[in-house]
């Protein structure tokens, strides 16, 4: 069944609204009237909700009139169509409305044979552009379809270093793909044995989806890709000595799996992926090896090359990283970041000076977040705490990192309480602003924001957040409580009521009031 067209109609007059309404057999044209609304504030409000393709409008209504409900939906639905009702008078400065989705202009009074001549030529217009779209989907999937294709160049010219460093997280984006920052090794798969002893693409294709697989169960950020007759596994931000255990269970079980003898080669971690294809050509030479060390096994690189290659201090994207965990992520992240700094130590088997430094390094780096937060050093590391922290207290590396990972999530959830207590007064500040102010008609989120020294767009997020409705919705709240305890307790004209709590417009404070209290101001004051 072909879907309708969404119609609004927004007149002031409901005669006109039901005399539209009951002319045009909607269905039989392919629209559906879902909304009427009597002035353009209704209107955009029910728009926002309703999501209509077209929009029928008067020109001349209360409060919002249709040139101006024409400016504000082509900002929050560009896409509607309007057309426009307006009287002969009106109609150049209907005009004006050029180049703000107006595509009809009709005079009144109305005439329904003209109304379903322009649905018609409009429906023709908008199935047109449906065609259009779906044309453009159809692009879309087909280039959906070349991803994989697309995505295995792409690695295989990153493993070869022909991606310049600036481009690649963009083209990685192109080609929807996630790459972490952090370090990367590379792991490359070989298969062993003759080409006549089996089809070695099927193999190949065979491993990889093997691989990927099973890297999606790794505790590590894993992507895989066909290179050079290899299978090519990279890992993100994972510590060698666990990274090569699992490449040794994973190679014997696929070996297992498929029926073939498998190599793997691995290259040393590099700092970033504009360095990977160094840890390709590892992950390569470690592979030149299996004639000396024997096939069907996990050979490190490392273990054959002296070559030190990871850095074990405190670096500046070390410290980057540490300190975006411990003020904006979450305790799981700030463990998995503490750790990778940690197994560093380990991986690189430091003397107990060196322990000491990369220690201290670490415990000022905590030190300075805390002090820039307001965090008292003594409720992270205890009464006591001298700056020093010996090394000779920890027994073990385990205790030496559960250690750092203790004091990195007691400082992640110390800021975390502060910035919550922050908001919180924030919010107080702005109700009181709110409440002292109510009466000032130009009171605005911007103006308010001026006031507390904050963006908009944060302080929208954390009001909203906070108090479960928006600005505009607060401070219509506290108008209309205090519009409603006047006429309940003084004999003050309406006007002087309205402008008393920020309504310029006495026509437009009625409307509100009745909206909030289901009666116009002088039924609640007689009693309803």
């Amino acid at each position: 069944m072909e879907q309708l067209y969404r119609v609004l109609l927004v007149d002031d007059e409901e005669e006109i609204r039901a005399g539209i309404s009951r002319k045009i057999e909607w269905d039989r044209l392919g629209f559906g009237l879902v909304g009427e609304a009597g002035n353009g504030r209704e209107a955009l409000e029910m728009a926002e909700q309703l999501l209509p393709d077209v929009v029928l409008t008067d020109i001349k209504m209360p409060f919002m009139d249709g040139l101006e409900l024409c400016r504000c939906l082509q900002k929050k639905l560009p896409a509607a169509k309007v057309i426009i009702f307006s009287g002969f008078d009106e109609f150049e400065y209907a005009r004006q409305a050029v180049g703000m989705n107006v595509c009809e202009y009709i005079l009144k009074p109305i005439n329904a044979g003209e109304l379903n001549e322009i649905l018609i030529r409009l429906k023709e217009q908008m199935d047109q552009q449906r065609i259009e779209r779906r044309d453009v989907e159809n692009l879309r999937r087909r280039y959906e379809a070349s991803l994989p294709v697309l995505r295995e160049l792409f690695y295989a010219r990153l493993l070869d270093g022909q991606i310049p460093s600036e481009q690649i997280q963009e083209r990685a984006a192109q080609y929807e793909l996630n790459l972490p920052e952090g370090e990367w090794m590379v792991a490359l798969f070989r298969v062993d044995g003759r080409e006549e002893d089996f089809h070695r693409d099927g193999v190949l294709l065979s491993l990889q989806e093997f691989l990927e697989h099973q890297g999606e169960k790794m505790e590590c950020p894993v992507r895989t890709a066909l290179y050079n007759d290899h299978v090519a596994m990279m890992v993100n931000g994972a510590r060698v000595y666990r990274v090569l255990e699992e490449l040794e269970r994973l190679r014997s079980l696929a070996q297992s799996v498929l029926g073939v003898e498998i190599t793997t080669g691995v290259g040393l971690a590099c700092a970033g992926l504009d360095e990977i294809h160094r840890s390709c050509m590892g992950a390569y030479a470690a592979l030149d090896y299996r004639v000396v060390m024997g096939n069907q096994k996990v050979i490190y690189i490392g273990d054959l090359e002296s070559a030190l290659t990871v850095s074990v201090s405190l670096g500046e994207e070390d410290q980057h990283q540490l300190a975006s965990a411990i003020k904006l992520g979450q305790e799981e992240k700030v463990v998995e970041v503490i750790r990778h700094l940690i197994g560093r130590i380990r991986e690189t088997r430091l003397d107990l000076s060196q322990c000491q430094l990369f220690l201290m390094e670490f415990s000022t780096h905590l030190i300075r977040l805390a002090r820039a937060g307001g965090v008292g050093l003594e409720e992270v590391f205890g009464d006591h705490f001298t700056g020093a922290v010996p090394i000779d207290r920890f027994r073990s590396y385990e205790t030496l990192e559960n250690w750092c990972v203790e004091k990195g999530v007691c400082l992640q959830r110390l800021l975390g309480q502060k910035r919550t207590d922050s908001a919180g007064r924030m919010i107080e500040r702005a109700k009181s602003f709110i409440d002292e102010n109510y009466a000032d008609s130009e009171l605005s989120v911007e103006k308010l924001c001026a006031y507390l020294h904050l963006s908009p767009a944060y302080f929208s997020t954390v009001f909203k957040k906070e108090t479960g409705m928006s600005f505009t919705a607060y401070m219509t709240a506290v108008r209309m409580e205090e519009a409603a305890r006047l006429l309940r307790e003084t004999d003050e004209k309406t006007y002087l009521i309205a402008e008393k709590t920020g309504y310029t417009d006495p026509n437009y404070f009625s409307y509100v009031f009745k909206k909030k209290y289901a009666m116009s101001p002088s039924k609640y004051r007689s009693g309803g």
